[in-house]
């Protein structure tokens, strides 16, 4: 019971946390740095580290997962509602209801992720590595926008360094020793390459 009962205060609050401090990063927060708040793969790395945190049960992790990135979605419309008089409308036009559904597959498989990173068995490194592996997968992306006119290549390099660097470190935090550590990272690199196929496949380029 409180497993469950945290979750239900837990992962809506963390929602709604999530999509205004995002839009407030976005709107004041200079680039490189302000463009995490842009960041697909920095939303899928707080369900991780959500589930990561909280010791929940499978099930109620993948949940709460996906209740929290879903409910930040309105909530950043909200936010710029609030801050910059947007439409309203934004937080259930049919864009923002294609975030709320990247948002359940991204809370259920990060969502897994973070509990079974915290839980022993053969896919816990595995599962320390998907953080990292997602993270690197958009400064591919990124990355391979250098020299694309459509692209500030100053801008592109700092935003993929920037998440390079994120990956490496939260890859460090989530592991409980050295060799673990060595191993999840070693292990991002296959996860990246699935990843940047994934992301590619959705849209993002």
């Amino acid at each position: 019971m409180v497993n469950k009962s945290s979750a239900v205060v837990v992962a809506p609050a963390a929602g709604i946390l999530l999509g205004v401090v995002d839009f407030i990063w976005i709107k004041y927060v200079p680039s490189p740095f302000g463009d995490l708040g842009n960041s697909i793969a920095v939303w899928a790395v707080v369900a991780f580290l959500l589930t990561y945190r909280f010791r929940w049960s499978l099930p109620v992790g993948i949940a709460g997962a996906i209740v929290c990135l879903v409910v930040a979605v309105p909530f950043y419309y909200l936010a710029a509602t609030v801050i910059q008089n947007d439409d309203v409308s934004n937080a259930y036009n049919r864009t923002a209801l294609l975030w709320m559904g990247l948002g359940v597959v991204a809370g259920a498989v990060f969502g897994a992720a973070g509990v079974i990173a915290r839980t022993p068995g053969r896919l816990r490194v595995a599962a320390m590595a998907m953080p990292g592996a997602v993270l690197f997968a958009e400064a591919v992306i990124q990355l391979r926008r250098v020299g694309d006119p459509s692209y500030g290549t100053a801008g592109q390099i700092g935003s993929g360094a920037v998440l390079i660097a994120l990956g490496v470190l939260t890859t460090l935090l989530v592991g409980r020793s050295w060799p673990q550590r060595g191993l999840a990272l070693l292990l991002t690199l296959p996860l990246t390459a699935i990843g940047w196929v994934l992301l590619t496949f959705t849209g993002f380029r």
